[in-house]
């Protein structure tokens, strides 16, 4: 999966884009090879609030996949970027589990085949 980060009203480190790479590339294995992995692409957005803004929910953390027939979109505000992006992480995993939930195969395995056979 590849990982598009946007920043706004801020700006770019390589600990803030390694951390984000980290976290929401690691959301592949719940994707699996179930729509090609590679070929999917997150678009994650960092951003203050405002300029002025100093105390409360400061960062903002956005991230919005594409997958076929659906777009996961998950949106956190919080105190410190690296907790707004795990929590986005962690909606992002829910949204994607109930996602796969809906088109994943009635028919798994051998349920087929073993269905066939008892003749129903």
């Amino acid at each position: 999966m590849r990982t598009n980060i946007k920043y706004t009203n801020l700006d770019s480190t390589p600990a803030m884009e390694e951390y984000v790479m980290m976290k929401i590339g690691s959301l592949d294995k719940f994707i699996g090879s179930m729509h090609g992995a590679e070929a999917l692409e997150a678009y994650v957005e960092i951003a203050r609030t405002s300029k002025h803004h100093q105390k409360g929910d400061v960062f903002r953390a956005e991230c919005n996949l594409e997958l076929p027939g659906k777009l996961l979109r998950a949106e956190y505000e919080d105190w410190d970027a690296r907790r707004a992006v795990d929590e986005v992480r962690k909606i992002m995993e829910m949204e994607i589990r109930k996602y796969k939930e809906i088109v994943r195969a009635q028919d798994s395995g051998g349920a087929k085949e073993a269905r066939e056979l008892r003749g129903k």
